[in-house]
């Protein structure tokens, strides 16, 4: 379930992110995150992320950006990219797992507590996935799926809530922050603040939500 290729349908969906009503507008945005996290975008990513656009918020300015970043670099670029930012001869510029940002280490506490979570809720890697599951991609597709069903029962805005507040508040707002800031980020800039952006905006109507 988690991380597979995209099939077209839910490539273009990302690019209606900004007009689609709230939760699915929510739930592309996770997702866009997610596929771009997960592997370098190959040709038909990188034409659909080069045709998005977006209002005059901060959000869309950011859209506005990947596609400008998206049509100028080729899927070797994007891989060259990905690769300098992720993996690196030994690691990458930016670490994208939650117990490395919460702990210094890989395989602790928060890659348990992730595993438990998507056990319950009956998801799991994909096939040929072998990242461990606090890897950010994943975490974003879960969060996704709790919000449009893709992979599991939409969620109440309650279960929503918990998982964000146990999976994704504690780091990913940094994690996407570094991102921006890495310096082979060109792509990965301006996804990087669209991360930033939407953790900060979840995390403020959470906290609207539950006052």
């Amino acid at each position: 379930m988690i991380a597979q290729s995209p099939s077209r349908d839910t490539i273009a969906a990302m690019a209606n992110a900004w007009i689609d009503e709230t939760e699915q507008a929510r739930a592309n945005l996770y997702r866009l995150l997610a596929i771009t996290m997960a592997r370098p975008p190959d040709e038909g990513v990188l034409t659909v992320l080069a045709g998005l656009d977006g209002d005059a918020g901060e959000i869309g300015a950011a859209l506005r950006a990947t596609a400008g970043a998206a049509g100028n670099l080729t899927p070797e670029m994007a891989r060259r990219e990905y690769d300098a930012l992720f993996l690196g001869m030994t690691r990458g510029e930016v670490v994208p797992y939650a117990s490395f940002y919460l702990t210094g280490f890989l395989y602790e506490r928060p890659l348990a507590r992730i595993r438990e979570d998507m056990a319950e809720l009956g998801v799991a890697l994909a096939d040929g996935r072998s990242d461990p599951e606090d890897h950010i991609a994943t975490i974003m597709d879960v969060m996704a799926s709790l919000i449009d069903g893709a992979a599991t029962a939409p969620q109440p805005l309650a279960r929503q809530r918990d998982f964000f507040r146990r999976h994704i508040e504690p780091w990913a707002g940094r994690f996407f922050a570094d991102l921006e800031q890495a310096e082979s980020a060109r792509l990965y800039r301006p996804l990087g603040a669209i991360g930033r952006l939407l953790v900060a905006l979840e995390r403020e109507a959470f906290a609207l939500e539950s006052a």
